[in-house]
């Protein structure tokens, strides 16, 4: 077999392994190893690819922002911000039709901002709106398919782990994808607090017909801001101090980090033990990320030796197929793997591929991550895999709320997700605004 027919069977190989359920970076490597041993006929050549790919990924300096940001994430979750955030919001919006609704995107985009995390924010505001929701007589499905759409913000929302994947995969600056992030998940943001008012109007049935009309208690201004400081705090910290050039993603994350460990420490909400698990939890997950990123760099190495990526623009090229019938196969393609994979293994093996066609038509490549990223977080939403509806459900102690539930009620967001995407997609300015 030539190179590039060994380059796609091992693409269709990948995803099978994954789908089977062996650990992705797993399957990236071995099939790499494979491939690259069977295109070369040497076993040495592909131990060096694994070689220079291992080094890279160990001594790329913004890796530092992985177990920095992960940590600041772990530690505002101590100090329980979210549960703050969540109260404040509900006060704001006491008084709107379907205000706890409204309450719960805007606490899950705030706390997005602080932890970067859509699993993250799908385990705690399961466990704070849900029942909120459920005790003031919502939709059992709006309830909890309100979390599951607003959750998927902590992945868009810059600090994102998803974003700086992309930025390794793709070579991207982390500070860049960060900026990026912020218009698209303002928008998405924006359009689900418009569409469950809209909804509340036009298909109260979907919210709730018998919602209570029993006004919440309002939050007097010096709790609301004893409550809204430390959130504020870390905010513009971070995402102020990168946008502004003051820090780099790494300090940010450094400072981030820091000012969480001190807030979680004042309101002692966490002890030297419970300080030295969350050391240990960070280190298992930035491990993990690290083989991700390892591993996707071997694959991207294989796919640049057997000429697919090449191959695969000079293909669609030949078509003579416009930018957006192109990104139309682009969409359509990540929507499919986004039923059967998860969004780091959709942007492992999917972005490989495409960068290089990207590229040769002048398409800026941070607008691409963002595209990437928000088609890959539907799947979230998504049968039969749906992360965010998993989570939710296993959250859940209530057997009255099935997985089927959580879909039905998560899919109006699904598409709302879609409509954001065609938007930035037709105006990629939206995505490069601020870099």
């Amino acid at each position: 077999m030539d190179p590039l027919t060994i380059g796609m069977l091992s693409v269709g190989a990948i995803v099978i392994l994954v789908y089977l359920g062996l650990y992705i970076p797993v399957a990236l490597g071995l099939v790499s190893f494979v491939s690259i041993w069977i295109m070369s006929g040497k076993s040495i050549l592909a131990f060096n690819f694994l070689k220079v790919a291992v080094g890279d990924g160990v001594t790329e300096y913004n890796f530092a922002t992985i177990p920095l940001f992960t940590l600041m994430g772990l530690l505002v979750s101590k100090a329980r911000l979210g549960r703050d955030i969540y109260d404040v919001m509900n006060s704001a919006f006491r008084k709107v039709l379907a205000g706890i609704g409204m309450a719960t995107v805007g606490a899950n985009a705030v706390f997005a901002a602080i932890t970067g995390s859509s699993i993250a924010s799908a385990s705690v505001f399961t466990k704070i709106s849900v029942p909120e929701m459920l005790r003031y007589n919502y939709n059992k499905r709006f309830a909890v398919g309100v979390v599951a759409g607003s959750s998927v913000l902590g992945m868009i929302i810059p600090p994102s782990a998803m974003l700086i994947i992309y930025s390794f995969v793709a070579e991207q600056s982390v500070g860049d994808m960060f900026l990026a992030g912020i218009i698209p998940g303002l928008i998405l943001t924006g359009v689900y607090v418009a569409a469950i008012y809209v909804m509340a109007r036009a298909w109260p049935s979907y919210i709730g017909e018998n919602i209570s009309t029993e006004e919440l208690p309002a939050m007097p201004r010096d709790e609301m801001i004893r409550k809204t400081w430390p959130v504020a705090s870390l905010i513009i910290l971070v995402l102020g101090g990168i946008y502004t050039g003051w820090l780099t993603p790494v300090e940010a994350g450094a400072a981030g980090a820091s000012l969480a460990l001190i807030v979680a420490l004042v309101r002692r909400s966490i002890s030297w033990p419970d300080f030295w698990r969350t050391l240990v939890e960070t280190g298992h997950i930035t491990a993990a990320i690290l083989l991700l990123i390892t591993m996707a760099s071997f694959y991207s190495r294989m796919l640049g030796y057997a000429g697919l990526p090449n191959q695969l623009d000079a293909l669609l090229q030949s078509w003579d197929m416009s930018f957006f019938q192109i990104m139309l196969i682009y969409v359509v393609l990540m929507l499919v793997l986004g039923t059967l994979l998860d969004t780091a293994s959709i942007i492992l093996i999917v972005v490989p591929l495409f960068i290089t066609l990207i590229e040769s038509m002048g398409l800026s490549l941070v607008w691409f991550g963002i595209v990437t990223v928000i088609g890959a977080e539907i799947g979230l939403l998504t049968p039969p895999l749906g992360i965010s509806c998993f989570v939710i459900k296993s959250t859940l102690n209530n057997p009255n709320i099935t997985l089927k539930d959580v879909f039905l009620g998560s899919f109006p967001f699904a598409v709302l997700m879609l409509l954001v995407l065609i938007l930035l997609i037709q105006y990629p300015v939206l995505s490069t605004a601020l870099i």
